[in-house]
C-alpha cells in the first residue's frame, strides 16, 4: 500500500499528541500512515508517543524550543526524515481530522491525474475549537464554495520586501481550483517534493508558504484549492501573545540571537530570490516556469512590484 509521510513540526504545542492520535484514529487506512515529528518542546515526549501502539510509524525528533530558528527551520528538519513515501501530507500540529481523510485526499489528488502531472492541494483549513477537552467544529464548510487564498485587499509590494499576507477566500464553484499560493498546514502532493522543493531554513516565519508555492511553480507543480478539505485547523487569536509562539519574549529571551533578527534576514532572504535575481542552490527558483509566468498567471508580478487583482485565476 502507499504510505503517506504525515509532516508535522510542533512548537510548544500541547495539542501534538491530540493531532498524532487523531490523524491515526480518522484514517481510513492508518497502516499507510509514517508520521515525522520535530518536536520543539521544552521536555522530550518520545516516552509517551513510544506508547502509541503505531509508535514505529513515528519518526521523532525532540529540539529544545530554546535553540529552534522558526517554523521553515523545524519543517527543513521533518524533510529530512521522509524516506520516499509515495505522498506527503504536511500539517500544523493542531489539527483535528474528519473520518476517512486519507481516502477524500487520494481521491481528490489522483481527479487531477489528466490535468497535472505534479499537482498540489492546498488551502487554509476551517477552523476548529476545543470546548473543555472536546474539539468541536466552528466554521461550518460550505458546500457551495472553494476556499481560495489571495493576497489580502490592503497588501501591496514594497520596494525592499516582497513578502505578502494571504486570506482564503469562498469562490462560487464546487471544482477544483488553480491556485499560486499554498497553506504551510495543509499540502498534500506527491512525496517526492520533498527532494524537489525542500524548505529553506533561513526563512523564519511570513513569506514561509508564499516561498514554497513561487519555487514549486517555477519547478513545473500546480497548486490546486480543493472542493473537499477533511482536515481543520485550531487558529490562535490575532494580537494573542501565546508563548507558542517563536518569537515569545519567554523563549527569545534566552537566545542569543532575536527573532527580530531572523526576520530581517529572511526578509532580505526573499527580497534575494524574488528582487535580485541571486541564485540560491537548491532554495532558489526552478528552470521550468519564469517569474513573468508567475506574474501572468497569478498576476503578481514582482519585477514590477504591482498585483492585478483582476488577473486571478478562477
Amino acid at each position: 500500500m502507499d504510505k503517506i509521510f504525515v509532516s508535522l513540526a510542533s512548537y510548544v504545542d500541547p495539542v501534538l499528541l491530540f493531532t498524532l492520535a487523531q490523524a491515526y484514529a480518522k484514517a481510513d487506512n492508518p497502516e499507510r500512515l509514517v508520521f515525522g515529528v520535530v518536536d520543539q518542546h521544552p521536555q522530550s515526549r518520545n516516552d509517551i508517543i513510544r506508547r502509541f501502539k503505531f509508535q514505529k510509524q513515528i519518526r521523532y525528533v525532540h529540539i529544545d524550543p530554546v535553540q529552534s530558528r522558526g517554523v521553515s527551520w523545524a519543517r527543513s528538519l521533518v524533510f529530512s526524515l521522509y524516506q520516499n513515501e509515495t505522498y506527503l501530507l504536511q500539517i500544523d500540529s493542531h489539527t483535528y481530522f474528519e473520518q476517512g481523510w486519507d481516502s477524500v485526499l487520494i481521491e481528490q489528488f489522483h481527479s487531477l491525474d489528466g490535468l497535472s502531472s505534479k499537482p498540489i492541494l492546498s488551502t487554509y483549513p476551517y477552523a476548529f475549537e476545543f470546548e473543555g477537552t472536546q474539539p468541536v467544529i466552528k466554521s461550518t464548510p460550505s458546500k457551495e464554495t472553494v476556499l481560495a487564498l489571495r493576497p489580502k485587499a490592503e497588501e501591496a509590494l514594497k520596494d525592499d520586501d516582497p513578502v505578502l499576507h494571504f486570506r482564503a477566500e469562498h469562490l462560487m464553484t464546487r471544482e477544483m481550483v488553480p491556485g499560486f499560493h499554498l497553506a504551510g498546514g495543509f499540502i498534500f502532493t506527491w512525496g517526492r517534493f520533498v527532494d524537489e522543493v525542500p524548505y529553506d531554513p533561513r526563512l523564519y516565519f511570513h513569506g514561509e508558504e508564499q516561498n514554497l508555492a513561487i519555487r514549486a511553480f517555477t519547478r513545473g507543480w500546480d497548486i490546486f484549492h480543493p472542493p473537499h478539505i477533511p482536515l481543520y485547523h485550531l487558529y490562535k487569536l490575532p494580537d494573542n501573545a501565546y508563548d507558542a509562539h517563536h518569537w515569545h519574549e519567554k523563549w527569545d529571551s534566552q537566545r542569543d540571537y532575536r527573532w527580530y533578527e531572523l526576520k530581517d534576514l529572511a526578509r532580505q532572504r526573499m527580497a534575494d530570490l524574488l528582487y535580485h535575481g541571486k541564485p540560491l542552490g537548491a532554495f532558489g527558483l526552478g528552470s521550468e516556469r519564469s517569474l513573468q509566468d508567475f506574474a501572468e498567471f497569478s498576476g503578481i508580478d514582482y519585477g514590477k512590484r504591482s498585483i492585478s487583482r483582476s488577473r486571478f485565476p478562477v
